[in-house]
């Protein structure tokens, strides 16, 4: 009998791409782990970096650096390629630059016989998701970006902070656009299971005082936080990315906020946006369309038409 191997090649081994590497390490979730990057002794040194801390983990991984080659037999391909924007920039801001990172990158998988799942980090992440699967011409359920998921924990935390409530407990997400244009919709948000704006009414002296407003701003802006502080995001992004890839590896089937390509949900078409979905062994199984109201609703559609717009814009680079 073959025991099958879980392999994960990340391609692009800068800030983002090693520390999601570290992740899959740290947490076990894979057995082979595979760098590439345009600068090879970056690559190996994040290789041989990772590597050294194996024999203190509970879990033996085997990581080197590789080329595309590597990917043939991969099961999981994480792309963080692209420049990282700076604080006078917004991620749609880098489209252009990105693409040209991504080009190579599109060719690179398009002359492999890779037939695994893609997951998109790249900023903006929607965007570069369907740009990748478009010139790729790859199974749109199978190609996905982790977008909001990060921003849905930021939510969260948020939330947490203001509410002394652990965050597991909380089930706020964001949804659109990793980016500017992002939303809550803060009619589905509860605290297991209650809804918030119903605990809003009921209980004005500790959860009416919420400014949905300013917690929404807050999360959206946590990112830039981190960006300027130490000039690019790093756990976070590596454990959501991590989450995700578990959750194919073992065929979850759970739902997370992840963009994936919308074919009339939420009344969108040839968008990828992040939405929850069902996500198991072969990528996105089903879109769970969340009652929005006629305000939510219209704020998604606003920000998938940012993204749509860009989208076709990027085509023409």
């Amino acid at each position: 009998m073959d025991i099958k191997l879980r392999k994960v090649v990340i391609i692009g081994a800068g800030h983002v791409g090693s520390h999601v590497g570290f992740s899959f390490v740290t947490q076990g979730a894979c057995d082979e782990l595979v760098y590439i990057d345009t600068n090879t002794d970056k690559a190996i040194a994040q290789a041989e970096d990772t590597e050294d801390a194996v024999v203190y983990l509970p879990h033996n991984v085997n990581v080197k650096t590789g080329n595309y080659s590597d990917i043939d037999d991969a099961e999981i391909i994480v792309i963080s390629a692209g420049p990282l924007p700076n604080m006078n920039q917004t991620r749609m801001d880098t489209l252009k630059d990105t693409i040209e990172c991504i080009k190579p990158i599109v060719k690179g998988i398009k002359e492999s016989k890779f037939s695994g799942i893609i997951i998109n980090i790249s900023n903006p992440a929607d965007v570069i998701t369907h740009y990748l699967q478009k010139n790729i011409g790859y199974p749109s359920e199978r190609i996905l970006s982790t977008s909001t998921t990060l921003d849905s924990s930021r939510l969260r935390k948020v939330l947490s902070r203001e509410l002394n409530i652990d965050q597991k407990s909380i089930y706020a997400y964001v949804m659109g656009e990793h980016g500017e244009s992002q939303m809550v919709p803060w009619s589905c948000a509860s605290i297991f299971g209650k809804n918030l704006c119903d605990l809003m009414k009921e209980y004005p002296e500790t959860y009416g005082h919420l400014n949905l407003e300013k917690i929404a701003n807050d999360a959206r802006l946590g990112g830039w936080i981190v960006l300027k502080g130490k000039g690019s995001t790093e756990f976070g992004i590596g454990t959501s990315c991590v989450e995700i890839a578990k959750t194919i590896f073992s065929d979850e089937r759970k739902v997370c906020m992840v963009s994936t390509l919308l074919k009339g949900q939420y009344g969108q078409e040839n968008v990828y946006a992040s939405v929850p979905a069902i996500v198991g062994k072969d990528g996105v199984v089903d879109i769970i369309e969340l009652p929005l109201n006629d305000s939510e609703l219209k704020e998604f559609s606003n920000s998938c038409e940012v993204m749509r717009k860009n989208f076709n814009l990027s085509l023409t680079y």
